[in-house]
């Protein structure tokens, strides 16, 4: 475990624009950064709200659990294992961190505050699975994808794991669960999403109106719509489950590169752009975007997560932590 202080200057910015939620009034967002400041390079790739006010981020190249305290700027690694490899982390109904670790080709719960790691391995005779990212269902169980093919379960209850190969085989990315507890996941070789069966973990594909698109991440807004980042076409699109409808919306500019989504709580969708180096927030009201430029050059934000009245966004271009205050 490393542990690091830092007491310089951050970096303020008040952003242009301003996002309107129902009968409040309208806020102007600020985006405010931070350098991790470790001593070593960590690679940052997702990042996930902790309990106590602070940030997990997966350190995919030190093979670390990351947390960040923005009250003092100070960060903190914990060690992961032997070969780790990090890359995604959410916030689990018992408050510990739960770990996509492709390098150990195994889940691993991070109990908070105590530090203490608990491993879930593939089973054994998995291949190696190049474990993605992952997501509770409504019965408190996770379930993860594996890019080489794979989309398996924690059984959190009694611990066991188990893992299917996925329809046509290598692509599964992104993840997430609906307010309903279903959990959808999104084939990034494949162009597809799909829906799990939570009794027998088949996958239910749905096919998108884009060929080709490159469906990177998956989100769930507060009606159970599936917002979807396009890498490919550069589109934002949403698929209705209800109506098994589709809507799609390019993002502005002239080569966008959509990777990751997310949805708050007041249902703004919040997508960004490697093309352009920014975030876009999309208000489906209006159908309007809202670009907030990233104030260093390859940000390369790979995942969005939050919480009410913040988003926050690890730059693994250039290892800083940014978050954009809504309220």
């Amino acid at each position: 475990m490393v542990s690091i202080s830092r007491r310089t200057a951050l970096s303020l910015l008040a952003v242009p624009g301003v996002l309107a939620s129902g009968g409040a009034s309208a806020q102007t967002p600020r985006m405010q950064s931070w350098p991790l400041n470790t001593p070593r390079r960590t690679g940052i790739h997702d990042l996930a709200p902790a309990p106590d006010g602070g940030v997990w981020f997966t350190a995919q190249a030190s093979g670390h659990l990351g947390w960040f305290d923005p009250r003092s700027g100070r960060s903190e690694l914990i060690a992961l294992g032997s070969g780790s490899s990090p890359h995604g982390v959410i916030q689990g109904l018992d408050k510990a961190a739960w770990v996509t670790d492709s390098g150990q080709n195994a889940i691993v719960r991070v109990g908070w505050p105590d530090r203490k790691l608990q491993r879930f391995p593939m089973p054994a005779g998995t291949p190696y699975t190049n474990l993605n990212t992952c997501a509770f269902d409504g019965d408190g169980d996770l379930w993860f994808t594996g890019q080489s093919g794979y989309v398996g379960k924690v059984a959190v209850k009694t611990g066991q794991v188990s893992v299917k190969e996925s329809p046509r085989g290598r692509g599964p990315y992104g993840i997430c669960s609906t307010p309903s507890g279903d959990v959808w996941w999104c084939s990034l070789a494949g162009s597809y999403i799909a829906r799990i069966d939570r009794r027998t973990g088949d996958s239910t594909i749905v096919e998108p109106p884009t060929r080709d698109q490159g469906a990177r991440r998956v989100w769930s807004d507060s009606k159970g719509r599936i917002w979807v980042s396009e890498w490919n076409s550069g589109n934002l699109s949403m698929h209705d489950p209800v109506a098994r409808s589709w809507r799609t919306w390019k993002l502005p500019g002239e080569r966008p590169r959509a990777y990751a989504v997310y949805v708050d709580e007041r249902d703004i969708v919040w997508v960004t752009d490697w093309g352009g180096n920014a975030t876009f927030a999309f208000d489906l009201r209006g159908e309007k975007f809202e670009r907030f430029p990233m104030p260093r050059e390859s940000a390369n934000v790979r995942q969005i997560l939050g919480r009410p009245g913040e988003v926050w966004l690890p730059e693994s271009g250039n290892e800083h932590i940014t978050v954009i205050r809504t309220s």
